[in-house]
């Protein structure tokens, strides 16, 4: 399946039906009235997410979408049926945009997720709504209003649990083909990889799902090389595995391109939690590769681990260790969300609208008031009696 993660789309919502202009006809009934019923509600259009989608292809294809128009009115007091509606369906991390493509109207993160995104017009009144005292026979209706018109970007960012960056040719297709059931574009030269590849990862019966973003060149955050396009999707990740090759002269120099082009970048991607690896070992000597650990080392600060998907050398080790790293920050966005409701306010509960109360609250509220107030009746009673 071909990838794409940005699409044009113009959308336009259905006109209203019209209202319509009719009299009751009837043996025996001279002046019937006036009922003509109102037109229907023309189509809305909706964006959801759903599941089994990781590409805008399909809007490459089709980029014009129409809803119906609601049916007129009839006789007889019959309002018309409602403009059937058109859904776009999208991949569960897709933004909508304005026409400007800065305007951020919805994101959609969850599957099942669904927005209005342009309401079908109201249909118009049919004669019998224009009947008054004076004027006892219309013949008057109103055409529906239009629905509506804009243009909307699609903007697919990948929803995946760690995301594997590195500058091009690093090995970042060769390990997301080695330890997922993925098959990526795998060749021995630069930007062989042109869209992020997605994998599910199985480690000590665990899933969690790996994304392959394209290499970064220095320069990329301003267009350089396939540019920043890319970055959006290390967004959505939650652990970034950091890879750097072998093969790099200065692999010091190597890493920190990648992170000052994260940095760049910005939307706190360097802030994500990040395990370093020095892939393709298996092309250096026991001494080459303990020398380029200590410098890629010196460079991020941290131990970083020795891969190699040809020789299966420390693939397990990296899975579990981000594994590890997946489950953790889940468990602390579990416990996040629990103090957040532990916190809310009995309005919150009830839907986030501080003028909702639930109902048997009042009527709790009214009886223990009702209870307290007829034990200070009968104290009272009790002391005039006295």
């Amino acid at each position: 399946m071909k990838f794409l993660d940005q699409a044009k789309v113009y959308i336009r919502s259905g006109d209203g039906g019209a209202g319509s202009v009719s009299f009751r006809r009837e043996k025996f009934i001279e002046f019937g009235g006036p009922d003509g019923g109102d037109g229907g509600r023309g189509g809305d259009i909706f964006v959801e997410a759903v599941e089994g989608l990781n590409t805008l292809i399909d809007y490459r294809y089709q980029q014009h979408y129409r809803a119906k128009t609601g049916t007129h009115g009839m006789g007889r007091n019959r309002t018309g049926a409602k403009g059937p509606d058109v859904t776009l369906k999208v991949p569960a991390g897709t933004q909508v945009y304005a026409e400007d493509n800065e305007t951020l109207l919805f994101d959609l993160t969850r599957i099942g997720e669904r927005h209005r995104i342009a309401a079908g017009g109201n249909g118009g009144f049919g004669n019998a709504y224009f009947k008054t005292s004076v004027n006892q026979a219309p013949r008057r209706a109103n055409p529906g209003l239009e629905g509506e018109e804009l243009t909307i970007w699609l903007r697919l960012k990948l929803i995946a649990d760690a995301g594997v960056v590195g500058l091009p040719n690093a090995g970042k297709s060769t390990f997301l083909a080695a330890v997922t059931a993925a098959r990526p574009k795998i060749a021995d030269y630069p930007f062989t990889t042109l869209h992020p590849n997605l994998g599910v990862a199985t480690v000590d019966g665990n899933e969690f799902v790996l994304a392959d973003i394209p290499g970064l060149i220095e320069g990329a955050h301003e267009g350089v090389g396939i540019g920043d396009r890319f970055l959006g999707h290390v967004e959505r990740t939650r652990v970034l595995l950091h890879l750097v090759s072998a093969t790099e002269e200065d692999v010091g120099h190597a890493y920190k391109t990648v992170r000052a082009e994260l940095a760049a970048y910005g939307e706190g991607l360097t802030d994500k939690p990040e395990i370093v690896a020095l892939s393709k070992i298996d092309t250096l000597s026991d001494t080459e590769k303990a020398e380029k650990l200590k410098l890629l080392g010196r460079a991020c600060g941290k131990r970083p681990l020795a891969i190699s998907a040809v020789s299966r050398d420390g693939m397990t080790q990296a899975l579990r260790q981000l594994r590890r790293e997946i489950v953790g920050l889940k468990m602390g966005e579990v416990e996040d969300n629990e103090e957040e409701d532990r916190w809310a306010s009995p309005s919150e509960a009830n839907g986030g609208d501080p003028r909702t109360v639930d109902p048997r609250d009042l009527e709790e509220d009214d009886a223990g008031e009702s209870a307290t107030t007829s034990r200070a009746a009968r104290r009272s009673g009790s002391e005039e009696t006295r």
